[in-house]
């Protein structure tokens, strides 16, 4: 899946690694970056933060919440409120996928503020896809689903088929948390499609492992299979460590549905790793819950003990509707296994 010709030529740098992450060749952009020999340009608030956008999508967190936060700092003393509100939105994705959910929601809000403000209809739809991300995680559903359809009709307004895409992801994330199958169907499926249109790997593995959990939800498990596959090798292609790790998480999943505990154990802590090293704290923690309910299949000792630690870490995070969801997963796995619902 990805462009191995040379970075486009430019003699504005910023504009040339806006174009590479516009194109999904966040390596290319990265590589690009480093190659830079004037220090003055490098540290322009305009390249960094393209930058920071490549080495985020690329899973680099501790690069991408640096050059963020410097190119904040450049566009705050320059008084620059278009550049502010790009880097804080960025700095709430960075603090989010890192698990500080409340940072997160800070910087969302400020960036929003500041959208408002400028009149920036772009920047104002994905403050609102971000801001319902977190309602979604803390287990508030109708605000999340009403923020993603705010973000969803502003997107279609400007045909930015990127956001169309994540936010169709997010709202089959939400359908699907409410049994609402119908909606989540339809929405995962315009997910594909436009992540399809939009040629970039990392969302097109995203959108089809939202297709994959919806078919496991639903006991298609054949189906989610062969999603998961495809989806595997598109995240490889396209060097997406979080999209391997998910995919991870997903077999791991189906693996606790076959009853194969002892691969889906492996299978849950791979991706776990994966998501450690992508800085990912959700997705380590939704990785540590599978790897519990593996656990406890196995009848091992120290289940219980894994679980506590991924609720722990869960509710951390404000994932009230995971630990739910862990402990209902919980409670129905022991009464197969014919134990009591604790431990």
């Amino acid at each position: 899946m990805s462009d191995r010709s040379p970075p486009p030529s430019s003699d504005d740098p910023a504009r040339t690694l806006r174009v590479l992450v516009a194109g999904g060749r966040f390596r290319d952009a990265l590589e690009a970056h480093r190659a830079l020999d004037d220090d003055a340009t490098r540290a322009r608030g305009e390249v960094q933060l393209h930058a920071a956008t490549a080495a985020t999508r690329l899973g680099d967190l501790d690069l991408a919440g640096s050059l963020a936060a410097s190119a904040e700092e450049g566009f705050r003393a320059r008084g620059d409120a278009d550049g502010r509100m790009r880097a804080a939105n960025l700095l709430g994705a960075i603090a989010f996928e890192r698990g500080r959910v409340d940072d997160a929601e800070r910087c969302f809000e400020d960036a929003r503020r500041l959208a408002h403000g400028l009149g920036d209809q772009l920047l104002g739809a994905r403050t609102a896809n971000n801001l319902a991300s977190v309602a979604h995680l803390r287990g508030d559903p109708e605000r999340a689903l009403s923020l993603y359809r705010a973000a969803l009709l502003q997107y279609q307004r400007l045909g930015d088929r990127r956001g169309t895409a994540e936010t169709h992801h997010n709202l089959g994330l939400a359908f699907r948390v409410l049994a609402k199958w119908r909606e989540a169907d339809a929405a995962t499926a315009e997910a594909l499609r436009h992540a399809e249109l939009v040629g970039e790997g990392s969302l097109i593995a995203l959108a089809l492992l939202g297709r994959a959990e919806l078919h496991l939800d639903q006991g298609e498990q054949a189906l989610a299979a062969s999603e998961v596959a495809r989806a595997e090798r598109i995240a490889a292609d396209a060097h997406d460590e979080y999209g391997r790790a998910e995919a991870g998480r997903l077999r791991a999943l189906l693996h606790l549905r076959e009853r194969d505990f002892g691969r889906a154990l492996a299978a849950a802590e791979a991706a776990a790793e994966l998501a450690v090293a992508h800085q990912s704290a959700l997705l380590a923690a939704e990785c540590q819950a599978a790897a519990a309910l593996a656990l406890r299949g196995l009848d091992r000792p120290d289940a219980g003990q894994r679980r506590d630690a991924a609720v722990r870490a869960l509710e951390g995070l404000g994932a009230t509707a995971v630990v739910e969801r862990l402990q209902r997963d919980w409670e129905s796995l022991g009464a197969t296994l014919g134990e009591s619902g604790g431990t």
